[in-house]
């Protein structure tokens, strides 16, 4: 099994690389956008406190657990506009991804590439040498199931209050992705991805 290391992934469009402190202000900008708020379990009100908290006690111990987070950016060494995370699921070789984009990265395909890359090195025996990513979303998030789905994940249905999102419960959808997926469209329910 590979240890995993602080690596950042890139293919020249998109930079995805460990968030840092210098991150914090950032990071707290973006997660006060009431968009990223309602598709995540990010603290609202959040406050500068919060990010220093998710970069000491989530991404730090994370990388040492095989389960990077990475900041998403649109250079290297630029801000970030956006979040995305593996964290290494209950079964050896699975794990859930997650992910959020602040509004100034969207419309331009970044989090579709910084999925794909993810997930590449998710599945690479020199990377995590996963054979399952599972994505869950609120129902609603058409958003992130539009970035799944054109990211080769396969819908798999709905779990009735499965999540919990500042104490309460809320249902949500599910699909995976398996190692020898091709990282292509798959077909999903029309009310979905409309």
């Amino acid at each position: 099994m590979v240890t995993v290391r602080d690596c950042v992934l890139t293919d020249h469009v998109v930079w995805l690389s460990r968030p840092v402190a210098a991150d914090a202000d950032s990071i707290t900008e973006c997660c006060r956008e009431p968009s990223i708020a309602e598709g995540t379990i990010v603290p609202v009100p959040y406050r500068r406190s919060d990010a220093v908290g998710f970069l000491t006690d989530v991404v730090a111990p994370g990388w040492a657990a095989r389960s990077p987070t990475w900041a998403v950016r649109t250079s290297p060494g630029g801000p970030v506009v956006g979040m995305l995370a593996l964290s290494a699921g209950s079964q050896t070789g699975d794990a859930e991804i997650g992910y959020w984009l602040a509004p100034v990265g969207r419309g331009r395909g970044l989090m579709t590439r910084a999925v794909r890359l993810a997930c590449d090195f998710g599945f690479s025996a020199t990377g995590l040498g996963l054979g399952r990513i599972e994505w869950r979303a609120h129902v609603g998030n058409h958003a992130s199931a539009a970035v799944a789905r054109r990211a080769g994940f396969r819908y798999e249905g709905l779990l009735r209050r499965a999540v919990v999102q500042r104490g309460v419960r809320r249902d949500c959808w599910i699909a995976g992705r398996l190692a020898d997926d091709p990282p292509e469209l798959a077909p999903w329910p029309a009310s979905i991805v409309c």
